[in-house]
């Protein structure tokens, strides 16, 4: 796992300056696979919210424009005499940063404190640290003249004079230009004394900050900074998470831990001097008084053509990355039971160069075809591997075994994705093949059985920064990736990115374009009809429910939304009805599209929560309706809330299936392609088929005209049936998870219900699998964090204490948050 973390104080001052401090140790370059900062117990297993009007409370301290008392005049950060920037002669710029490697902490004792296993950027009173297995050309470090500074870490397409110049602009104010380039990566600004860290457009790239030593510490993980100030879970967070995950009202710009904070997507953090903070929106958003003007459709699609061909060039243009065993020939000798090729995967990692995922979806497909189709930027490294020509690009084909009509053992329509499950799978198999006969893709298939099923394994995954639905799918992707490249990519992001949230309906109706919701309409009659097991006739009455329910979410103002919203989740029916059968699950997507046209929904484990959890999570729900009302559509505020829960989800994924020397690519989540696909008219989003389409234009635009039949049928098939299997097959294993789980020891389930929707599940009955899935990884993730050893600092003066070290105990519970009060 990969990181920043750095700080500024009010009360920090240079060396030989003013005051008594204390200095951090030398922050020497690490290499990989050094100590890691996640603890002992981390090592031995193997190394939301809402974006434009986040959640907060009256008294919350940590909002923005939160001011702490500098303990003295402030001071201009440009001028060239402030002892605060100033540059010292004998503080010399090397590769990775400045030396002596110090930082100042203000408390006037003796000591140091750095993170483990960190590299230093760059030091003085504001210093800023890189921890974990950064490779050289990830990290650049530029300045513009002394005392301005520029830390770019990830895969920047942006030259040198570009990133300097960017630091001009950002100097100036104009700090959007640090997220204009292509590629994923996190920029860090420093000029005089003012810090400007921005976090990206989706979220897969976020910025947490806390109060602390009278100033602020921000991080790219929110872990360190808990460690630091020593923080205790937030119940009340990690209660929303389960009840309205994609409820940005709920998860507002909390964290797991208690006092730690995270920066909306979009938003950039701003801390000038050490005291003040401030975290401002550097994206426009429309006015909804003033019409913009029409959008050309076919500009749109080139643009996003554009910025996808700029997010693959930029990782084929890197650098590339092989182990050392990739160019030793030499087998080590016999093992028994091991032929040289198992040999090979057993002591080495990933593939040398750059591959893709290849599922046979349009997502990956689009991008293993760019990254094939580039000139002059083949895949893999010369003279390495099986593909010593160097010229051919790796994809992946994972194929589950386990998916056929053995899915449903007993035959019955208790499971309505056995065998279309199996039949959607084949056909994408049979896609991914067709699109491998490329003459530049070397294509490899990854078959996987029964102990790749969800819920393999969980004894010995690692620990995330959050929890995430993806610690109960790690290992199954963990055994796909292994066969890939150093350099993945994933076609991850684009259903959320590119296709229309089914809420943009009611923005239709807003904008008075009722004949714009024909074609999606028609397209979901079609598919109801089609459909077995459907009452005769349903299909008749598609339009009519579909239009119904746009037009009373278009009607029905945010607040009185989000309140209804909290009103159901207090209501004793919906816990009543925690064991009715759940349509969402895959009966009809006419019933998940009526579901969607709300402003806020439960979350498929809220059935599961205790009352109190629930009345919790709906004072929350209330208190931010009525703080913050929104002024924006609840098509477009409802896609950002998805778009940044589907980021969040593949940052934990990252994290819980990172294999050794392997970085994954999801060029989807890019600033660049977010903005491109943003500008994309709602009314070509709504069409059937529309991301197809999109990618589509865009590998014709790129010089992809062949494409095989079927190019973007749904898969949603394949999910559902594998997390089914899982449950049935793992099934004990979580009856003992939930013996005596975590999550009943903070209050926010009964074990007894949890273990009784387990077995419902098991036995095939149809309940929302995926509020499984949730509860599992929620508790994997508590018992991890509360089991690892030591924290993410060194040194005499790092903390006692790690984060949540009071456990799940009801005292360490937080103080509840009541809904302002009227007058």
């Amino acid at each position: 796992m990969r990181w920043l973390v750095g700080w500024s104080s009010a009360a920090a001052t240079p060396d030989r300056r003013r005051g008594p401090t204390r200095s951090t140790a030398n922050g020497s370059r690490t290499a990989a696979g050094s100590a890691d900062a996640y603890g002992d117990s981390y090592n031995a297993r193997r190394d939301s919210h809402d974006p434009h009007r986040p959640y907060d409370h009256p008294h919350d301290a940590y909002s923005s424009r939160d001011s702490y008392n500098s303990g003295g005049a402030s001071r201009d950060p440009y001028n060239s005499g402030n002892a605060y920037t100033s540059h010292d002669p004998r503080d010399s710029y090397g590769p990775y940063g400045h030396a002596p490697h110090t930082a100042h902490i203000p408390d006037g004792s003796a000591g140091v404190l750095q993170p483990v296993g960190a590299q230093v950027l760059w030091s003085g009173p504001d210093p800023l640290w890189a921890v974990g297995d950064w490779r050289p050309d990830e990290i650049r470090v530029v300045e513009a003249q002394p005392g301005n500074r520029l830390a770019v870490l990830g895969c920047c397409g942006a030259s040198d004079d570009e990133l300097r110049l960017g630091l001009v602009a950002a100097r100036g104010g104009a700090f959007r230009h640090l997220t204009a380039w292509p590629g994923s990566y996190t920029a860090v600004a420093c000029v005089g004394r003012r810090i400007t860290i921005a976090a990206d457009l989706a979220g897969a790239r976020p910025v947490f900050h806390a109060p602390w030593a009278g100033g602020t510490a921000y991080a790219t993980a929110a872990l360190p900074l808990a460690d630091l100030i020593e923080a205790e879970l937030d119940f009340g967070h990690l209660a929303a998470l389960l009840a309205c995950p994609d409820a940005a009202e709920a998860l507002g710009e909390g964290t797991p831990y208690r006092g730690v904070r995270r920066v909306p997507p979009g938003h950039a953090l701003i801390v000038r001097d050490g005291g003040s903070r401030e975290v401002a929106s550097y994206e426009s958003s429309a006015s909804l008084v003033v019409g913009a003007p029409p959008v050309d459709p076919e500009a749109a699609v080139a643009g996003v053509r554009d910025a996808l061909v700029d997010a693959v060039r930029a990782r084929l243009t890197a650098p590339r990355h092989a182990a050392e065993h990739d160019f030793d020939v030499r087998d080590p000798g016999p093992v028994p039971g091991m032929g040289p090729a198992d040999r090979q995967r057993a002591r080495g990692g990933p593939a040398p160069g750059v591959g893709s995922d290849l599922s046979g979806g349009p997502a990956s497909g689009t991008l293993a075809l760019l990254a094939a189709g580039l000139p002059g930027t083949p895949g893999t490294v010369f003279g390495s591997g099986a593909a010593s020509a160097g010229e051919r690009l790796l994809a992946v084909t994972y194929n589950d075994l386990t998916l056929s009509s053995a899915a449903n053992p007993a035959g019955t329509a208790a499971d309505p994705h056995g065998t279309a499950g199996a039949d959607s799978h084949l056909a994408e198999l049979e896609r991914a093949h067709t699109i491998a006969e490329n003459p530049r893709l070397r294509h490899v298939v990854v078959t996987g059985s029964e102990e790749t099923l969800p819920y393999a394994d969980l004894e010995n995954g690692p620990l995330t920064d959050e929890p995430g639905p993806s610690l109960v799918t790690a290992e199954r992707h963990r055994h796909r990736l292994s066969a890939g490249s150093a350099d993945h990519f994933l076609g991850s992001g684009a259903r959320q990115v590119i296709d229309a949230h089914p809420a943009r309906l009611a923005d239709l109706l807003l904008d008075r374009r009722r004949r714009h919701l024909v074609r999606p309409v028609a397209a979901l009659a079609r598919a109801e009809g089609q459909s077995g097991g459907q009452v005769a006739g349903r299909s008749l009455l598609v339009p009519v429910t579909i239009y119904r329910a746009a037009r009373r979410l278009a009607r029905t103002p945010y607040r009185d939304g989000v309140v209804e919203t909290a009103a159901q989740l207090r209501d004793s029916s919906f816990t009543a009805a925690a064991f009715a059968p759940y349509p969402e699950g895959g009966e009809s997507a006419v019933d998940a599209s009526v579901a969607a046209l709300t402003w806020c929904r439960p979350g498929p484990a809220a059935r599961w929560l205790t009352g109190e959890a629930l009345a919790e999570v709906s004072l929350r729900l209330e208190a931010a309706a009525q703080a913050r009302p929104s002024v924006e559509r609840p098509g477009e505020r409802r896609a950002r809330a998805a778009l940044a829960r589907a980021a969040t989800d593949h940052r934990v994924f990252e994290q819980a299936a990172e294999i050794r020397n392997q970085r994954l690519h999801a060029p989807f989540f890019d600033n660049q392609v977010v903005r491109a696909a943003r500008e994309l008219p709602e009314a070509l989003r709504v069409r059937p088929g529309a991301r197809a389409s999109i990618l589509r234009a865009a590998l014709a635009g790129a010089g992809v005209h062949e494409l095989p039949p079927g190019w973007g049928a749904p898969t949603h098939a394949t999910q559902h049936a594998a997390l089914r299997a899982g449950v049935r097959l793992a099934a004990e294993q979580l009856l003992e998870l939930f013996r005596a789980p975590l999550l009943a020891e903070a209050g926010l389930v009964e074990a007894r219900v949890v273990r009784q929707a387990i077995q419902r599940v098991a036995r095939g009955e149809q309940l929302p699998v995926e509020g499984i899935a949730d509860l599992v990884s929620m508790e994997l993730w508590l018992g991890r964090l509360l089991a690892r050893r030591g924290t993410c600092w060194t040194g005499s003066a790092a903390p006692r204490h790690r984060a949540a070290a009071a456990g799940v105990h009801p005292d360490a519970r937080y103080e509840r948050i009541l809904p302002p009060t009227g007058g």
